[in-house]
């Protein structure tokens, strides 16, 4: 990862995958780059295009909140994308690196957690590793080599593709939700991204595009080994008093075979008392 120049190499990343044809510009037989040049993105963005260079070469790394603004509509970026590259134009090197107390998860939450004993609960850190799950949330990605950290879980796990039958989607958003942390001066998520770019082509490419989008809401179908078929919808929550911290909570449909499931996988997985596994102070 270059933590010299992050701005630069989302904005090169992103300029990559706009094509001309949609802002109006001739694509044209000679044209050498993928996407968008330089000049272009300058002209549309109503900056110079020395100005627009030095941006993308890292001589220049605080572009006002104006320029920014035009910049991802140029780009067409969506919410998420937009606040990323605000805050990494706000950025300076190194001054971003996350608080190891932030992976902490507080004794508050995990008593909340602890108290739905049919709801599966999760805590992802920055890494979008599970720092504490209730019973029934440690139950769902139970039996897994990478149960405790979804990204290896999804590109390294050699049942991946079995546990996620739309695994190309899952793909697809994982990275996109990993992205974020990409901000941040932290040298465990670039062993990550070394690790899982020289072991998945799929990851490499998927990184490389620089999608953003935070974890929000989404339905998601898991293959449980020990329950089966499992169709789950799922609401991500931030955790204001740990930043970086999300609360995710899933929920079947009322009556629906996935919620006759669930409380099967309930049963099987029950202990006395109801208990919150912290991964975090392991």
């Amino acid at each position: 990862m270059d933590r010299e120049n992050p701005l630069g190499r989302f904005l090169r990343a992103r300029r990559a995958l706009v094509q001309p044809e949609d802002l109006g510009l001739p694509a044209g037989a000679r044209r050498r780059v993928a996407g968008l040049r330089r000049q272009e993105v300058a002209r549309l963005a109503g900056v110079s295009t020395d100005y627009y260079v030095r941006l993308e070469q890292g001589r220049e790394r605080h572009p006002s909140a104006q320029v920014v603004d035009a910049l991802a509509r140029v780009l067409g970026l969506e919410e998420d994308a937009v606040a990323h590259l605000h805050a990494l134009a706000r950025a300076t090197a190194g001054s971003r690196r996350p608080d190891a107390r932030s992976e902490r998860v507080s004794p508050q939450l995990v008593g909340m957690m602890a108290a739905w004993p049919r709801t599966p609960a999760v805590v992802l850190g920055r890494r979008l590793t599970v720092l504490a799950a209730n019973t029934l949330g440690e139950a769902l990605f139970a039996g897994h080599a990478y149960s405790g950290d979804l990204v290896r879980l999804v590109f390294l796990d050699p049942d991946a593709r079995t546990f996620y039958p739309d695994w190309d989607r899952v793909a697809v958003t994982t990275v996109a939700g990993l992205r974020p942390a990409a901000g941040y001066d932290d040298p465990l998520l670039d062993e990550l991204v070394a690790e899982l770019s020289a072991a998945s082509e799929t990851f490499r490419r998927l990184w490389a595009r620089h999608d953003i989008r935070q974890k929000t809401h989404e339905t998601k179908r898991f293959r449980h080994p020990l329950v089966g078929e499992l169709t789950l919808h799922y609401e991500a929550l931030t955790v204001n008093s740990a930043p970086g911290q999300q609360l995710v909570v899933y929920q079947a449909d009322p009556g629906s075979p996935s919620e006759e499931a669930l409380s099967l996988l309930g049963s099987l997985t029950a202990r006395i008392p109801e208990q919150v596994t912290d991964l975090a102070a392991l």
